[in-house]
């Protein structure tokens, strides 16, 4: 994998950039859509292709390892294989799941154990593992194994994990450069820095991973609840430290103020479930601001949703189908907003490559982010 930082906005740290896989190139700032069980929910891959024109999506180990199973998945030739996905793919390692499996997972040095959300059964996942499991799914970008702190926390208990994460990175990464890719492409680690809100930890654990020479880096532990003022904080102060010619990536953020405030501290890459969680449950994100779909006030709204984005489905027809209970309406809204979010950050990126960035955002959030 190589990265290439093609320019710096003069008046922010945003950057725009060029990821080469061997699946293809990844152009930054990037929103990749969440794929976790190998599929984007609600979304078919040639819409994907078509009219997203994704450049990358995301999968999880932990969904893909329970299922459909490690047997099924490297029999069809890993995830590229078997969704018939041929553009580049992130893999998370499950430390996040291990966060939200809290009541059903025993942790120690070792690794994690825990019951499926399936079927019960017990399982282990340890740092060596998830690089095996990873391997087999072969995902171009795969993440180190951590343990993702919750918010609120105490110091004692972050400053804990933070060891424990970066005590599994080292083991990550020998066994990483102990194995080979199985499907003759090339894939890359990037470990993630932890340290809840601490300034003193997050800043030791960005230097910690920095020592890694890893393709990419990224910060895991934020957007868990925590106020965004300390997100943002936070991730600055990272920014500040890991290496600046490699893509940062932030996991799991977010709306789109937070990644275009992100993408002005110097972050590259994003992802986060909400445009088709939310796409679901009939909120869609427009240029003129926020709406829900199930409001009366929209029943004969008939002028598009956005004609740059969705111009072929008025307010007005998008509402009935969900007050009809019509599949279409969720699909048609996780699409629409997955369109948006890859507009955001290709029009943020057209306008650091003008050094017009710092207007833009400021004039597009003032609309963005009212509820209409």
């Amino acid at each position: 994998m190589n990265f290439t930082l093609q320019h710096k906005d003069p008046y922010s740290k945003a950057r725009a950039g060029r990821i080469e896989t061997d699946h293809g190139v990844i152009e930054t700032p990037i929103f990749m859509p969440v794929g976790t069980a190998a599929t984007v929910k609600a979304v078919q891959r040639k819409d994907l292709e078509q009219e997203v024109n994704a450049d990358i999506i995301l999968g999880n180990t932990y969904h893909l390892y329970l299922r459909p199973g490690l047997e099924t998945m490297q029999a069809a030739g890993g995830i590229h294989g078997f969704s018939q996905w041929n553009r580049p793919i992130l893999t998370d390692s499950g430390g996040y799941q291990v966060y939200s499996l809290a009541n059903n997972r025993k942790l120690k040095e070792e690794g994690v154990t825990f019951k499926s959300h399936v079927d019960g059964s017990k399982h282990e996942f340890t740092p060596e593992r998830v690089i095996d499991i990873q391997r087999i799914l072969g995902a171009d970008i795969i993440m180190a194994f951590d343990e993702c702190t919750p918010y609120p926390c105490e110091y004692d208990y972050a400053k804990k994990s933070m060891h424990l994460t970066h005590r599994w990175l080292d083991r990550c990464m020998t066994h990483f450069h102990q194995t080979e890719p199985i499907y003759g492409h090339h894939q890359e680690l990037f470990p993630i820095v932890q340290g809840s809100v601490y300034p003193d930890l997050r800043k030791q654990s960005a230097e910690y991973i920095s020592q890694h020479n890893a393709g990419g880096y990224a910060i895991g532990g934020l957007s868990v609840g925590e106020p965004h003022e300390d997100m943002y904080a936070m991730t600055e102060l990272v920014c500040n430290i890991l290496p600046y010619d490699k893509p940062r990536y932030l996991m799991g953020v977010g709306t789109p103020e937070n990644i275009l405030e992100s993408i002005a501290l110097g972050i590259d890459m994003f992802d986060c479930v909400m445009p088709t969680r939310n796409g679901r449950n009939g909120m869609i994100f427009t240029r003129e601001g926020i709406v829900n779909l199930r409001n009366k006030k929209w029943e004969r709204e008939f002028r598009p949703i956005d004609t740059w984005i969705t111009p072929d489905y008025s307010f007005a027809y998008m509402r009935h189908l969900f007050a009809a209970g019509e599949m279409l309406g969720p699909m048609m809204a996780s699409l629409h907003n997955l369109k948006f979010y890859l507009w955001l950050v290709r029009e943020a990126r057209k306008q650091i490559l003008q050094n017009e960035f710092h207007i833009w955002k400021n004039s597009i959030l003032k609309t963005t982010n009212r509820r209409l």
